[in-house]
């Protein structure tokens, strides 16, 4: 492995890790969508910074933009709180507009820079270890390492400082409020490291991966876990196993790494997405189908318990007027008899005192409509789910 490929990976680990952190923050704030507007909002804050300075490097560049991204979060909101239309489409009427100002920019009076629309966007982190950062004759390694990594550190000071008004103001802001913690101040911080994070990452991997690395290994993290530590954890990990898996797929196939990265985010997050425990498409169609087949079976054990009448606690009964299937009948019967909820004697069904009971409480449950849940009251009953 070349020092070169080294350095590709190294930066793309670092972005993952600077992006992950403010991207988690995001997904459970339901803004998943605001990290894209920003990474194109930025745009004129950027061109105003070069008109200013005269200098691509200039860290001025990184303030403006991150400037313009809050204001386009501001504005955002502004429109927003009118009522008149909701959060996505106010993002979409907002960050439109400033990134075609900033295009429009471009065009009319730095046609002669290296301000490439394209690069912008897409990046091409292939060429990240060729611009170097020198000091004193000194070759210190690729520009955009210094830049993400100080980020970066940034960002982790901050996370590590305000740990607890972060969460606390994300999942709760009347809370926050009310133990002296602004959440107006932590929200716009958040947007601001965001902003700063987007601007100082773009230049080497380009604003589509940006929005990639942050949102799709929070959204990975957010299906495993509900504890936030763990979902940091884990979407850091995310980020940097599909910013390492990634770079290899485009040297094997020979094709962009942003969009191998992004491509590589999208795998991982499809089989999170599939077979997550507890939040997975396979286990949450499982649950419904478990669901299903339990409320049957709490009809039937009240069908019993309201009627003495053997024709009415015949086995035959479920299919002929209750106008169950006979696959539907055998199953709801063969989980009654497993739970020992119901006893067959010659066909005729009867409650057990387990059924009774649990069909009492059932009963009690729904006429009173207490506090209590009855899945409380299923897991104290139930040996085997449907």
């Amino acid at each position: 492995m070349s020092s070169a490929q080294l350095e590709i990976q190294l930066i793309a680990s670092i972005v993952a890790v600077a992006c992950a952190i403010p991207g988690t923050f995001l997904v459970l704030r339901k803004m998943a969508m605001i990290s894209d507007a920003i990474s194109h909002s930025i745009l004129p804050g950027i061109v105003v910074g070069f008109f200013i300075t005269q200098d691509l490097n200039s860290p001025l560049l990184i303030l403006l933009a991150a400037l313009t991204g809050v204001i386009t979060v501001a504005l955002v909101e502004r429109i927003q709180k009118t009522g008149l239309v909701k959060e996505d489409t106010a993002i979409g009427l907002v960050f439109p507009v400033l990134f075609s100002i900033g295009v429009i920019m471009i065009a009319k009076n730095a046609n002669d820079v290296h301000l490439d629309i394209d690069a912008v966007l897409l990046g091409e982190l292939a060429f990240a270890p060729f611009d170097r950062l020198t000091v004193g004759g000194t070759d210190i390694g690729p520009k955009s390492l210094w830049v993400i990594g100080t980020i970066l550190l940034i960002t982790i000071a901050l996370l590590i400082a305000f740990f607890k008004e972060l969460k606390v103001s994300t999942f709760d802001a009347g809370l926050s409020a009310s133990l002296g913690f602004s959440p107006i101040i932590i929200h716009y911080g958040l947007m601001t490291v965001a902003s700063v994070t987007t601007v100082g990452a773009f230049d080497a991997v380009g604003a589509i991966l940006v929005v990639a690395l942050m949102i799709a290994p929070a959204a990975c993290a957010y299906l495993l876990t509900t504890d936030l530590k763990k979902m940091l954890g884990l979407a850091i990990f995310f980020g940097v196993f599909s910013a390492i898996a990634g770079y290899w797929v485009a040297h094997w196939l020979d094709a962009s790494i942003a969009g191998s990265i992004t491509t590589t985010l999208g795998v991982v997050f499809f089989i999170i997405y599939l077979f997550a425990p507890s939040k997975g498409l396979i286990a949450v169609t499982y649950r419904e189908k478990q669901q299903r087949i339990e409320v049957s079976l709490l009809t039937f054990l009240l069908h019993l318990k309201n009627h003495s009448e053997e024709r009415e606690r015949h086995v035959n009964h479920l299919n002929e007027h209750i106008n169950w299937q006979k696959v539907r009948s055998k199953t709801v019967l063969d989980l009654a008899l497993k739970n020992n909820m119901i006893l067959i004697n010659n066909s005729i069904v009867s409650l057990t005192e387990k059924g009774d009971a649990f069909t009492s409480q059932a009963i009690n449950y729904i006429v009173t409509n207490e506090d209590a849940q009855i899945e409380d009251m299923k897991e104290d009953f139930f040996l085997f789910r449907g």
